[in-house]
């Protein structure tokens, strides 16, 4: 009941603008915010930051950090307990194609971020920051972890993320080779690629391969996986992530 009366009390205390983003919030969460605070932070994206007088610029992007990470921990935690009997380069290409930029930029649209960010970017802006919606949905996810704890955040993000806009059926069927995606995008744009084998660690039954793909002769990213041709598709995967390659 505390609660309940704090609520009302701080809503009393909400000009035109909070009660808008509360609203959009309960609509997306669930629930009302505990602490609107958190949720008008995770909305603000770099390009509007505000200064304090210390010279430190606020933004969403520590709620953005601490949002990747809850996010990653509640989908691996659920695809871990819905296929017990898949490897882990399963359960990790898995959890890469759900939590991608790109992926969750298309669900932040989705649910209507793009009506509440406050950003200051020029369409040239928006085109350097194209995943300013997935980042501002880590960033919701950090807010939402903050506000209601893990219990509600892993609700949250299965039933009103993962449920209604993932196929997980149609992502395991469909796998996606990064090396061929990699190698056509440097034929684009006219780079040279190369995967390296760096190291071969473990014992003669369980290897582990380390390959390192370069970019014009310069390193670029690395993967690991129990083949070489795993490894390549690891280093390549990263590769996309890192380009924003759409996966």
């Amino acid at each position: 009941m505390k609660i309940f009366r704090k609520l009302r009390l701080q809503e009393l205390l909400y000009n035109k603008k909070d009660k808008r983003l509360a609203t959009a919030i309960k609509l997306m969460v669930g629930r009302k915010p505990l602490n609107l605070s958190l949720f008008k932070l995770a909305v603000k994206h770099s390009s509007a930051a505000e200064e304090t007088k210390h010279g430190i610029k606020v933004s969403n992007e520590r709620l953005e950090y601490l949002g990747d990470a809850v996010l990653g921990t509640i989908v691996a935690e659920h695809l871990f307990i819905k296929f017990p009997y898949r490897d882990e380069g399963f359960l990790t290409e898995t959890r890469s194609r759900i939590v991608n930029r790109e992926s969750l930029n298309q669900v932040g649209k989705k649910i209507g971020l793009e009506k509440i960010v406050e950003s200051d970017l020029t369409e040239k802006g928006f085109f350097t920051h194209k995943s300013i919606y997935g980042d501002t949905l880590e960033a919701l996810v950090g807010a939402v972890y903050l506000d209601r704890g893990y219990y509600f955040c892993r609700k949250f993000v299965l039933s009103r993320i993962i449920s209604p806009h993932f196929d997980l059926d149609n992502i395991i069927n469909t796998t996606i080779n990064f090396k061929s995606k990699i190698i056509e995008w440097s034929q684009k744009e006219n780079r040279e690629v190369d995967f390296l084998l760096k190291s071969i660690t473990g014992s003669q039954r369980f290897k582990e391969f380390t390959v390192e793909l370069k970019i014009d002769q310069e390193f670029f990213t690395e993967g690991k996986g129990p083949t070489k041709k795993k490894a390549e598709q690891e280093a390549a995967k990263n590769a996309c992530e890192k380009l924003k390659l759409a996966i």
